[in-house]
């Protein structure tokens, strides 16, 4: 199997480094392992990977503040693998701009999945131009500004739509009550997690089949949400 998309890893421990380089090469992924957030950078900016697995602990640079330093200039998405598996360290993590969290230990299934899902991130990550968002039978229309579900108009309140057009600008990646809050009601919101949770909740009924059994929104426990399509 070949794959063009190239994945970087920046991960110090050697054990785990090789693990993750079998596992990805294995499935046809261009590979390249570094050790420190220097050696990182350096192949960021030379080699151009489509997708960073990135560790919290490096040796020389704590992780979340080189993800904030990236975040500066590239928007290549990161998927952090760390041992740190406190709700806290996730959510700062996506705050400083990760796509994705995944704790260790974790399965080859899991982790194969997370980069495709962040892959497709990154082939779609100029979404200025996209008029039009599809998940499943719901088309989300930026240009009409309208929602369909099989064809039916779906009624959203304004905060409805925003939160609706947040999640599918950023499709797969883990938005965090912050983050969303931030987007949709401003920066004086951010400690306001519960004005999120209704309007999902509100969301779900609108356009989910089972809103009990989200097919589309998908609540990360204690973090936020992504919003996935079924494909």
């Amino acid at each position: 199997m070949s794959n063009d998309s190239k994945i970087l890893i920046i991960e110090d421990e050697a054990p785990i480094r090789r693990f993750l380089d079998i596992l990805t090469t294995g499935h046809g992924y261009q590979v390249k392992t570094v050790e420190t957030a220097q050696e990182g950078l350096k192949q960021i900016t030379t080699w151009n990977p489509h997708l960073i697995l990135l560790d919290l602990g490096l040796p020389d640079a704590d992780g979340l503040d080189f993800t904030k330093e990236l975040r500066t200039w590239t928007e290549t998405p990161i998927i952090v693998i760390s041992a740190r598996d406190k709700e806290a360290d996730k959510v700062l993590a996506l705050d400083a701009g990760a796509n994705d969290y995944l704790t260790k230990p974790f399965g080859s299934g899991e982790l194969l999945a997370r980069i495709r899902v962040a892959l497709r991130i990154n082939t779609n990550i100029s979404t200025d131009d996209v008029i039009q968002y599809q998940f499943g039978d719901v088309i989300l229309d930026v240009a009409m500004q309208t929602v369909t579900s099989s064809g039916e108009i779906i009624k959203l309140t304004p905060k409805e739509y925003k939160i609706l057009t947040f999640l599918a600008k950023n499709m797969g990646k883990v938005l965090t009550h912050k983050q969303i809050l931030k987007e949709v009601w401003g920066g004086n919101y951010t400690e306001h997690a519960h004005y999120v949770r209704i309007h999902i909740a509100q969301l779900r009924h609108k356009i989910e089949r089972s809103p009990a059994q989200p097919q589309y929104i998908i609540t990360e426990n204690g973090v936020g949400y992504r919003l996935i399509s079924d494909d």
